[in-house]
């Protein structure tokens, strides 16, 4: 099959009534999904299992994101949001269970495996990261690293499938995107005071600020109006733009070394939504 259409697939699992009347679940993971997909897809060898592999993989990371939204604790005893907290506990298993039922069916025991291990390396890296918030340890670019890892770790899994076509150009650019696009969201976070808490913005003042800065983020509850003045003091969304338009260029030159055309345009294609941020258009694409 060469059209994409997982997150329309996707659906049969994850619009259900309960789900939809009770709680929210996180946005699809569709920009690497279609990343990951395009590659499968470009590969002769896997295109027949292409579109089994990118659901596979999209339902894990949906699983994931649906259980990072569970609060905490569970102190909130109001019954809407006590049943809320509960379904995304429970909708997250579901979302994780159907990708082994879904690759055990097809006998993709050894990719099963590769999966599984994904998902502890991601736990891992979550606890390592968490751990440092906790203690405020964390520099700006020691947060990006590891929010690009957690976003590309089960990505990561089909590397060794993915080498025999592409060697080993997957890895990096899967890293580049992930980093492109997790600079985006950092960018409209920078947007929002509610969500200023633990961004990027929020490790790069507490990494440079000044001492009644640094005193003010270590606060339980920031003041917004001092936070906004803060951002703009430190140029925080200029800063991320600046850092998107380079690493979209490296995504971008690591994409032109790959033997497929085809793919090449796919690619920058899906880098579309970085390229209308930093307002700068590739000659490449401009060509294809």
């Amino acid at each position: 099959m060469n059209s994409y259409r997982i997150p329309e697939i996707a659906k049969q699992y994850t619009e259900y009534d309960m789900i939809q009347i009770h709680t929210d679940l996180p946005e699809f993971p569709e920009m690497r999904t279609r990343l990951l997909y395009a590659f499968l897809n470009e590969y002769s060898k896997l295109r027949a299992s292409s579109e089994l592999f990118t659901l596979a993989a999209s339902l894990v990371q949906l699983g994931l994101d649906t259980h990072d939204m569970v609060t905490v604790t569970n102190d909130v005893k109001e019954k809407k949001a006590a049943r809320s907290r509960q379904l995304k506990v429970l909708a997250g298993d579901y979302f994780s269970s159907r990708f082994y039922n879904l690759l055990a069916g097809a006998g993709q025991i050894e990719m099963i495996k590769q999966l599984s291990g994904a998902i502890c390396e991601v736990n891992r890296v979550k606890m390592n990261v968490y751990t440092k918030m906790k203690q405020l340890k964390l520099t700006a670019e020691d947060y990006l690293h590891h929010m690009v890892e957690i976003k590309s770790q089960l990505f990561l899994s089909f590397s060794e499938i993915l080498t025999e076509a592409h060697g080993h150009a997957w890895p990096q650019i899967m890293r580049s995107y992930a980093r492109c696009e997790q600079l985006l969201e950092e960018i409209f976070r920078s947007e929002s005071i509610a969500n200023f808490k633990g961004s990027w913005g929020f490790w790069h003042i507490l990494q440079h600020g000044a001492k009644d800065e640094r005193k003010q983020l270590q606060q339980d509850q920031l003041d917004p109006a001092k936070v906004r003045t803060l951002l703009n003091k430190h140029q925080i969304t200029s800063q991320l733009v600046e850092l998107l338009r380079v690493q979209t260029e490296q995504f971008h030159a690591a994409v032109k070394l790959l033997a497929s055309d085809k793919l090449i345009s796919e690619l920058f294609h899906i880098s579309e939504p970085f390229q209308r941020i930093t307002g700068k258009q590739p000659k490449v694409l401009e060509e294809i």
